[in-house]
């Protein structure tokens, strides 16, 4: 396999062109961007922090699942194009894998189950590529992102180096991490390494996991909880090359243990589940369902009528009419419950 992300080559100049960016965004809103850049080779990082001197503004894009695009994206966009998965280490303790910022996340946790690099199983079928990964602090099926992460390689495009991170560098919460809080455009990540645990053992405890048949007999390999997370979110989540979306589209809200319980006395059927410091989270998609919205339409956009976490384009929708929606279903709920819902897609 390929070295991620690496290139001994001089530096490669970039010349920015209009593009379309409808199909570079899983929402399938149209927007079009001026000054656009491909990134696929890290030679080329030199070039970007010049070109975003000159820029109003910089937009790094990914795969473009957790991002609301305007119309017209104003300043420079460069798309992370960097291909290639390694096995770095095998420790006792660990594999040790190191894949491009580039690579398509569902692949590689595909190819890290094919060859027995397992930990990542539960996180599959979840849209963007692996460089997003670590901005967004991905987790699905009780694994978080954070807890397989070793380490990072990004291009400080301010500065023009490159710049080893651990996690602490990261400073990873719940869906959140230091990228999204950085000046946006800072940072390009050019590769992520994973500690996969020797010996692995698998992570059932989410209840749609325990109910699955696949799971239900013996002990499951990790092949085995791929397959039955790909089922499960096929049933639950619409495909972004049918339906535009941008998967969950609100986090989970975090309440303290008063708040929950104060809640659940009002509403007996609330949905939350107890966290390490003593605090809640509650389940978005139950606030939302419960306020009625799953399944309506405002416009051109929508709420999926299976998953009420996630918003859809009916068609022809723009950044407009999704963020219109979303602050409808944020004010329904503020009101009823008295809870405020954080969006999880980056609003350009």
């Amino acid at each position: 396999m390929s070295n991620p992300a690496t290139s001994n080559a001089a530096p490669v100049a970039l010349i920015p062109t209009a593009h379309d960016l409808t199909r570079l965004n899983t929402l399938g809103l149209v927007s079009q961007s001026g000054a656009f850049v491909t990134l696929s080779d890290p030679a080329q990082l030199p070039a970007l922090s010049a070109l975003a001197r000159q820029a109003d503004s910089l937009l790094v894009l990914g795969g473009g699942s957790n991002v609301v695009l305007p119309r017209r994206v104003p300043g420079l966009v460069a798309q992370v194009a960097f291909k290639g998965v390694r096995l770095l280490e095998a420790r006792p303790d660990a594999w040790l894998v190191e894949a491009a910022g580039g690579e398509n996340w569902h692949r590689f946790v595909e190819t890290c189950v094919d060859n027995g690099w397992d930990g990542l199983e539960n996180l599959a079928l979840i849209p963007g590529s692996v460089g997003a990964a670590p901005v967004q602090n991905i987790g699905a099926y009780g694994v978080e992102f954070d807890a397989r992460f070793h380490s990072l390689t990004a291009w400080d495009v301010p500065s023009g180096r490159l710049v080893e991170m651990q996690a602490d560098d990261c400073r990873f919460a719940y869906r959140d991490s230091a990228f999204k809080h950085d000046a946006p455009g800072r940072w390009v990540i050019v590769s992520v390494r994973f500690a996969l645990p020797r010996p692995w053992h698998p992570v059932l405890g989410y209840p749609d996991l325990q109910r699955h048949a696949r799971l239900a007999q013996g002990s499951p390999a990790a092949r085995d909880i791929f397959n039955a997370v790909c089922e499960i979110r096929r049933a639950k989540l619409p495909d972004p090359a049918v339906t535009g979306n941008a998967g969950s589209f609100f986090k989970n809200p975090i309440v303290t243990a008063g708040v929950r319980d104060s809640l659940a006395e009002r509403f007996p059927g609330l949905v939350s589940y107890a966290q390490s410091d003593g605090g809640y989270k509650l389940a978005a998609g139950w606030l939302i369902d419960q306020c009625g919205w799953k399944g309506r339409t405002l416009g051109a956009a929508g709420v999926h009528d299976r998953q009420a976490l996630v918003l859809v384009n009916r068609g022809g929708a723009t950044a407009t009419d999704i963020m219109g929606l979303a602050q409808a279903i944020q004010q329904a709920v503020a009101d009823r419950y008295g809870v405020r819902l954080e969006p999880e897609p980056v609003v350009v």
